[in-house]
């Protein structure tokens, strides 16, 4: 069995990404007070604006990052991971790929934000390296826990 590929998104990309996206996203629905933002994302103005990359098995869109430039360091906007192939270390393979672009791009780092309530993928990103470094409290009493993480050879993070 061949390993998924993971390439650049292209405009047709724009539908699956979306439903993937929200597909991913359900399983918080029961835990938010509302929808998580990639929910409701408007993926054509994201596309034009951000870089994303898909992760692709056999034709079908598994899993995504969705990444933009912020200041000195790569803002990673999305990772989402169709549900029935998580638990596979895609996730893993996503986010290390945004640490390789972050790197080539010479940002000194990467940063992420997640609602507080998701607490697995809190963990998951202080598994792999990312630090907390504030909250911001948003409408309906959503709580977003902001994360960095160093990119190797790069200066640290102020």
């Amino acid at each position: 069995m061949a390993e998924p590929i993971l390439r650049r998104a292209v405009a047709a990309d724009i539908p699956d990404i979306r439903a993937l996206t929200i597909r991913a996203y359900t399983k918080w629905l029961a835990v938010t007070p509302r929808p998580p933002r990639p929910m409701t994302a408007d993926y054509d103005h994201a596309f034009a604006a951000h870089r994303f990359d898909v992760l692709v098995d056999q034709g079908a869109l598994i899993g995504l990052i969705e990444t933009v430039p912020q200041d000195d360091e790569l803002l990673i906007v999305n990772v989402a991971v169709a549900p029935e192939q998580q638990g596979q270390g895609y996730g893993v393979l996503l986010m290390r790929h945004a640490e390789d672009l972050a790197r080539r791009i010479g940002t000194k780092g990467l940063r992420l934000y997640t609602n507080k309530l998701m607490t697995s993928n809190i963990a998951l990103y202080e598994r792999l390296g990312f630090v907390f470094d504030t909250e911001t409290y948003h409408d309906q009493g959503t709580v977003a826990v902001h994360m960095v993480k160093a990119v190797e050879g790069s200066p640290p993070l102020a």
